[in-house]
């Protein structure tokens, strides 16, 4: 897949259409879209716990489509599971007081003029499919983290959001979290000295038991569920583990098999590594060299493949090293204090969800940071919570907080780390050419051929 993609000048056009249409009032609102003629249409693709706990049949209030209603109404639920898809109607009937239609096949979603906003919750090795194809049927898309499976696929959504100027929204919602900002702030404003190092402690992945080959559930599409990974067998056994009280090769479990996720290395590494690559100033760049000093995987590999296919397969311990030009490094590792440590010449701070620490968080109380100075940091816009941000960047026609190109930066460098740690050597990497050099099979490890009848459909 080359650096530039062919986008044809009818979907362009039909984007360019599509912007111009979903444009909302400016002024209209305060704080949301509260009024009737304020609120876009919107469909979900991918209805499981990402999207909403309930959806699953596990109570909870968890899920971003609680606070995604707050703005907009469902219209429209997909999933490949019958059960979660009609769980997800229903719930969507308790919000609005209309049944939405309901789908297997996201086409007719993106067939639908109604629809203005695509929320995709789907497993990761499905994000680039759906983002693409949804830009380019003139829909904007609010896309859950990861945002991709390979950086090739990362490439091709940058290229087809410039093209279209659709508005995509990635799922870190730490960009919006106070703490992670002023870490970002802290780091820009020079009061870390000197730049030196980020450490992204971001927990290793579990094992299984070896899983036997079953019949897929009566309610689920094995076939489409896989999509455009390899098609293989479906796997599962019952036990105390996880949200779905069992292992296997699908709902929730299947961030841990190489085949449709990256293991935590793409899953909190695309929130930590994101933060690190914001505050080190690397958004427009990458590392020249990954470095796989300690990696730990519950099955044997050979040439970059598990040979187990009965169990789960990316890495239960690592630790990486990111290479800059200019020295500077990005380390990612299993262990430690959940979270990112920043470190300058004059001193380091420590952040994640619960707490920011250090001497210069602490100075801030005699040496406050200059007015203003968050907001700049946060993209010239007052601080808020990353959905209204997201609606915000659709009424205005602006880039989002977490907008595809940053992301797909600080994305590679978590791809990047997963080939080094499937190989167990060190890789170069041309951040300018986005390519892997002298090592023609890590080189190998960058795109998936997807499986025959899924091709992502640009024309």
């Amino acid at each position: 897949m080359t650096k530039s993609h062919k986008i044809t000048r009818r979907s362009t056009l039909l984007g360019s259409m599509a912007a111009a249409a979903v444009i909302l009032p400016r002024g209209s609102r305060a704080a949301g879209f509260r009024e009737a003629i304020d609120r876009p249409v919107a469909a979900a693709i991918g209805t499981g716990s990402r999207w909403c706990q309930k959806a699953t049949g596990i109570n909870g209030p968890w899920g971003s489509a609680p606070d995604f209603r707050r703005f907009t109404d469902y219209a429209a639920v997909c999933d490949a599971d019958a059960s979660r898809r009609e769980l997800a109607a229903g719930i969507v009937r308790e919000w609005t007081g209309s049944a939405p239609s309901i789908h297997s096949d996201y086409r007719a979603i993106l067939d639908d003029p109604k629809i203005d906003i695509v929320h995709i919750s789907t497993p990761d090795h499905w994000h680039a499919k759906m983002a693409v194809e949804a830009m380019l049927a003139g829909k904007d898309v609010y896309l859950e983290k990861p945002m991709t499976l390979t950086i090739p696929e990362g490439r091709l959504i940058c290229d087809v959001c410039r093209s279209t100027g659709r508005i995509v929204q990635i799922g870190t919602q730490q960009r919006s979290e106070r703490q992670f900002i002023e870490a970002v702030a802290l780091a820009h404003s020079g009061r870390l000295g000197q730049l030196k190092k980020a450490t992204c402690s971001i927990g290793g992945a579990p094992q299984s038991p070896a899983l036997p080959v079953v019949a897929a559930p009566a309610t689920l599409d094995w076939n489409l569920w896989q999509g455009p990974a390899q098609e293989t067998e479906f796997r599962w056994l019952a036990g105390d583990n996880g949200e779905t009280r069992s292992w296997s090769r699908c709902h929730y479990e299947f961030r841990w098999w190489y085949e449709y996720s990256g293991g935590k290395l793409t899953d909190w590494g695309a929130h930590h590594v994101d933060i690190a690559t914001w505050a080190l100033g690397k958004t427009d760049t990458g590392p020249v060299r990954m470095i796989p000093e300690h990696v730990k995987h519950p099955v044997e590999f050979r040439d970059g493949f598990p040979v187990d296919p009965a169990r789960y397969n990316t890495a239960t311990e690592f630790l990486i090293r990111a290479q800059f030009a200019d020295g500077i490094e990005i380390e990612i590792r299993h262990d430690g204090d959940n979270g990112i440590l920043l470190e300058g010449t004059e001193g380091r701070i420590f952040v994640n969800r619960g707490r920011i620490t250090g001497k210069p968080h602490e100075d801030l109380k005699k040496n406050p940071l200059p007015e203003g100075t968050l907001e700049k940091i946060y993209g010239e816009r007052p601080l808020t919570d990353h959905f209204t941000n997201f609606f915000e960047a659709v009424r205005d026609r602006r880039q989002p907080i977490s907008d595809v190109f940053s992301h797909h930066r600080a994305l590679s460098t978590c791809h990047l780390a997963g080939i080094a740690a499937r190989l167990g050597r060190s890789i170069n990497w041309n951040p300018e050419t986005e390519q892997i050099t002298d090592d023609p099979a890590a080189a190998g490890l960058l795109a998936r051929e997807p499986r025959k009848g899924f091709e992502i459909q640009q024309g």
